[in-house]
């Protein structure tokens, strides 16, 4: 069957339509545009006007998107930023009007819950394996274990590229004291998480979003955004921290020059790849050399939105 799947996060709102069958999906239009949903919510605990009018726009652009591809039964999920803010319910509305469909403003475990699920449905994993899936966003960062028979634990920390640009990093390049404090900090949510995620059980680490996607493109030196070589790209642990250290001390003007960055990802890819260096190194140390390598997959919460509306309409 055909769905519609929409993702709306702090950073971006995409959208998948997509063909389903017996759980293996084929894309039909896969889009993203970045709209900054979450801009300023950390500080104010509301949605600016600016904000939704860029989110509406897109909206607008996909109700069309899905009417041209035969109206598919759709599933819109928003995440960390609308769950924040005090004025949510003006999205909501605003969302119904274009697209005819309820938003749902997810849970922290239920957006864990389809990340895993969209990551590992495109993986080769061994059923044995114990799998570690960070969906790393815009203003949170989910923490999934599992293994191929379902989930073990999840926990979602209000740590993401926006949030923690916004709160940390205000210098161009950030400077030293900045980025201690933001370590700390994140040092202190993975403390929180992993009261309750086993990462010392992990056996293989996944990273998910456009946070990890381009510090897997700068780590691989790409002419451009290349999805196909960076899906399942597989990269040793200190590949990965070199390359989120050169983007986190790397001036704007050179991040916006490099061919494979999003304009709308320059401003927060510091933060964002200071997160996943963090969580990488992390597992690292607490699996005792086990995990000696991360895995980046173009696969998320996305793909497990369309697979939901598969198995809720199917």
């Amino acid at each position: 069957m055909r769905t519609a799947a929409i993702d709306c996060g702090t950073n971006s709102i995409r959208l998948l339509i997509a063909d389903v069958d017996g759980g293996v999906l084929t894309d039909v239009v896969r889009l993203m545009r970045v709209v900054r949903l979450g801009e300023g919510v950390d500080a104010t605990g509301r949605l600016s006007d600016a904000a939704l009018a860029r989110t509406f726009a897109a909206a607008e652009e996909y109700a069309t998107l899905i009417e041209r591809h035969g109206s598919p039964p759709v599933r819109f999920v928003a995440t960390s930023a609308s769950r924040d803010a005090e004025n949510r319910q003006v999205f909501v509305d605003g969302i119904r009007a274009r697209l005819g469909v309820e938003p749902e403003v997810i849970s922290g475990d239920e957006e864990a819950r389809l990340s895993f699920n969209g990551a590992v449905s495109v993986l080769a994993t061994a059923r044995d394996e114990t799998v570690l899936v960070i969906d790393l966003g815009g203003g949170s960062t989910e923490f999934v274990a599992g293994t191929m028979d379902g989930l073990i634990a999840a926990r979602s920390t209000n740590m993401g590229c926006v949030r923690y640009t916004e709160r940390f990093l205000q210098d161009d390049p950030p400077t030293p004291e900045q980025i201690e404090a933001m370590d700390a900090e994140i040092a202190r949510l993975m403390d929180e998480a992993a009261a309750q995620v086993p990462l010392e059980r992990i056996t293989k680490i996944v990273g998910v979003a456009g946070s990890v996607t381009t510090v897997t493109a700068h780590a691989l030196g790409l002419p451009e955004y290349q999805a196909e070589r960076i899906h399942g790209a597989e990269l040793p642990i200190s590949t990965v921290s070199s390359a989120a250290s050169d983007l986190l001390h790397m001036p704007r003007s050179a991040k916006a020059a490099l061919p494979y960055m999003h304009p709308g990802r320059v401003d927060v890819i510091g933060a964002g790849a200071l997160i996943w260096r963090a969580i990488v190194e992390r597992v690292a140390a607490v699996t005792d050399g086990r995990v000696t390598t991360a895995v980046t997959s173009e696969h998320d919460i996305l793909d497990g939105i369309a697979l939901s509306v598969a198995e809720r309409d199917g």
